[in-house]
């Protein structure tokens, strides 16, 4: 087991690619915080793991609000006693082109994708620093690297990600403490299902293995860099795109 005895914090992950991570971590041995502003969600999933065996806790969290954050981190530490790794995943979308957005579209946007990567950081890392261990890893996404037609505030935001996971990563590598990003493709989730059919063929035929990504195909990627096999990785972004950005 790549994670066995570590505990591990994942936002968003009621569904989508958070489940999947919470699902593959719990598996591969891990203690889940499942972490979500839907508790419900959030519970199904941790009931999932517990039926598999593993263990897990819901957990209530608005990542826009720092003391919901801190509460987070509190809850992790009374039930497990320590973080080992935060997977800042939860994030949302406000498509819009730069014309017709809005300034609260842009800012909601923000607030999740940017200041709750910050939020949860900032509760989780004095943790991991008294230890002298931590694994940090942040969604940013592909339309960081080259941009994308109508999403202002979302390329905005996951470009903020990998600066700050590389800020993060020269201030904490030093505190026994990883930062790495990845950069999803286009992935079968409940963001992506409801784009037209036109637009999914033109993002299969963009796309070298000519098919959009599963869950679970960035779920592993989060497990390799979140394992001790990823020791000497620190501030890299690593894009799981089906060689888009080729």
């Amino acid at each position: 087991m790549r994670l066995k005895d570590k505990v591990a914090i994942i936002t968003g992950a009621a569904r989508g690619i958070g489940r999947a991570t919470a699902l593959i971590f719990a598996r591969e041995g891990a203690k889940v915080v499942v972490a979500d502003v839907d508790l419900q969600g959030a519970k199904d999933v941790a009931e999932e793991i517990k039926d598999a065996n593993g263990e897990a806790l819901a957990v209530q969290v608005d990542v826009r609000d720092m003391a919901s954050t801190k509460q987070m981190a509190e809850r992790a530490i009374k039930e497990f006693g320590k973080i080992d790794v935060l997977v800042n995943n939860a994030g949302i979308i406000r498509d819009r082109t730069l014309l017709k957005m809005s300034e609260d579209e842009f800012q909601q946007v923000i607030e999740v994708n940017v200041k709750g990567v910050f939020n949860c950081t900032k509760a989780v890392v004095p943790y991991m620093v008294e230890r002298g261990y931590g694994v940090i890893l942040n969604a940013s996404s592909v339309v960081a690297l080259y941009g994308n037609f109508g999403q202002t505030n979302y390329v905005a935001s996951k470009s903020a990600v990998i600066g700050m996971t590389k800020v993060w990563a020269k201030e904490l590598g030093p505190k026994g403490i990883r930062v790495n990003a990845v950069a999803p493709g286009f992935i079968e989730t409940d963001m992506t299902k409801e784009l037209p059919e036109e637009v999914k063929h033109m993002i299969i035929e963009r796309t070298p293995l000519r098919s959009m990504g599963k869950p679970e195909d960035v779920a592993y990627a989060y497990l390799f860099l979140a394992s001790d096999e990823a020791r000497y990785i620190n501030g890299a972004v690593i894009s799981v795109d089906g060689g888009m950005t080729i």
